[in-house]
């Protein structure tokens, strides 16, 4: 990305604007390859003040005019892509509902909504425009509206709309319809997924302690690597679908230098969604490495190495990159890579090249490569199969995350950045397609239960299995194992 400073050849320009209704096409054609849009237009009664354009490419604005610039009248409609940018990158600045505040305080001001005997022509011209703004903003960040002040604030809005057409009577109705049951099905799957944890957690024992012939590993619940891989990405689906765009900025949330007031929100609860996925790649990983671990019998620890060789190399195939790296993370542990008498039983052939595909170096050049392939497949599918693309997602937060070190989010000038949200929208945008995909395979829930609640070794189990397995070869591996072991017998006396 060039830098985002203003330059001399920076100009303002006055573009007349022809009433547009938004257009709402797929996230994926949102943004061009330069990652501005070539479409952005100011209405005549803009006066442009704050705003700074080039080449047509908003670059930069006082946050008051960009605010001013995402409200509709009579004559506009902000563009698609600006509003899912500001409406993004806001959050940098100000909290959502103080937005939303603002918003409505200058629908309500601009076109007279408070006057009595509102004129009923003048409110049929904005009101479809009003409410598209909502729509869009509740669609696309309906976790913004869990503030019970974001919401009071939306009815009121919404009510003033209302008023005057029972058509919009209805809109509005239905506008808040989806939006509560989008809040509702958000609550349920985070309670799910905290039943989950605590199943997970109550369940978790030293399973070494178990009679090897009871002990239930993931071969024995299903056999075929390819189905693995069909239920692997069916969780990866469901947990990408409910992270909000806003997660990956409220992640970086931090005060706003020229607002000494402002202290950050970015609380947990504001990425909740985003973090249970993150730690989804832990667990998947750990649940590999113990997998490998747990066996006694060389033979078949070995078994288990080529089944996920192959489970991985199907992730692959299937687009599901996060899975696959998650599986390549787990079996590159120490307790599992020190197993040399294990590996040497392994063919490894197609682990070298899975991983030759993950390789960190150059940036994951060649993972970014084969990522570049799945998502211009993704954009010809015909079928939800190969629409598939699911990314190495601590990367993707990675690359945000520089992106947003990298860039100051105001200009010497006291600017909001622009040009910097342009980049951050874009690939944000990217991952929002990739998440509303639906999964094509068939859910097995004999499967999914394993893999999701079934116990998992800690760093300590897993070094003492994989010890008790292959013993140590040298004097540090020694005494740790000598103190995994005392720690561990400790632990069953207390018990």
């Amino acid at each position: 990305m060039s830098n985002p400073c203003p330059s001399e050849r920076w100009q303002m320009t006055k573009n007349t604007c022809k009433e547009r209704m938004p257009q709402t096409p797929p996230f994926a054609a949102m943004f061009d390859s330069s990652g501005y849009n070539r479409n952005l237009y100011q209405s005549k009664e803009d006066s442009c003040g704050g705003l700074y354009y080039h080449d047509n490419n908003l670059l930069s604005g006082s946050l008051e005019a960009l605010i001013q610039h995402l409200v509709p009248n009579v004559d506009y409609y902000p563009d698609r892509t600006y509003i899912f940018t500001f409406l993004l990158s806001s959050r940098l600045f100000m909290h959502p509902y103080e937005l939303m505040a603002k918003v409505c305080h200058l629908c309500i001001e601009q076109q007279r909504l408070s006057e009595p005997g509102l004129d009923k022509n003048r409110i049929r011209k904005i009101a479809p425009k009003i409410l598209q703004l909502l729509t869009e903003w509740t669609e696309t960040f309906p976790y913004d509206f869990r503030d019970e002040r974001m919401m009071r604030n939306l009815k009121e809005l919404a009510q003033r709309i209302a008023s005057g057409d029972e058509m919009y009577r209805k809109n509005v109705q239905q506008l808040l319809q989806n939006l509560l049951r989008k809040l509702a099905t958000v609550s349920q799957y985070e309670e799910v997924l905290a039943k989950i944890n605590a199943t997970s957690t109550d369940r978790l024992t030293v399973l070494k302690t178990k009679p090897q012939s009871i002990q239930r590993d993931i071969i024995t619940v299903c056999n075929d690597p390819y189905a693995l891989a069909q239920q692997l990405t069916h969780i990866e689906l469901e947990r990408l679908n409910y992270i909000g765009p806003e997660e990956f900025v409220q992640a970086f949330v931090q005060k706003d230098p020229l607002d000494n007031d402002k202290s950050c929100y970015g609380d947990r609860k504001k990425t909740r969604n985003l973090e249970a996925y993150v730690e989804w790649f832990n667990r998947l990983s750990y649940l590999v490495a113990t997998e490998i671990c747990m066996p006694v019998k060389k033979k078949h620890r070995a078994r288990v190495i080529e089944y996920f060789i192959d489970v991985a190399r199907e992730c692959f195939n299937i687009g599901n990159f996060n899975s696959l790296m998650a599986i390549v993370s787990g079996m590159n542990m120490s307790p599992v890579s020190r197993l040399k008498k294990t590996w040497a039983k392994v063919k490894t052939a197609k682990f070298d090249i899975l991983e030759h595909q993950m390789d960190p170096s150059s940036n994951f050049y060649n993972y970014r490569t084969a990522l570049r392939g799945a998502a211009q497949r993704s954009l010809t599918a015909h079928s939800n199969r190969e629409k598939i693309v699911i990314p190495f997602f601590s990367l993707l937060i990675k690359d945000i995350y520089f992106l947003n070190e990298g860039c100051a989010n105001r200009l010497p000038n006291g600017h909001v950045n622009f040009e910097k949200f342009w980049e951050l929208a874009k690939q944000v945008s990217e991952f929002m397609t990739w998440k509303q995909v639906e999964c094509p395979f068939e859910r097995d829930r004999k499967i999914l239960q394993y893999l999701l609640t079934i116990p998992v070794f800690s760093d300590d189990a897993l070094y003492l299995a994989s010890y008790e397995s292959e013993s140590p070869e040298n004097h540090i591996e020694k005494d740790r194992w000598k103190t995994l072991r005392f720690v561990s017998k400790v632990t069953r006396i207390n018990k």
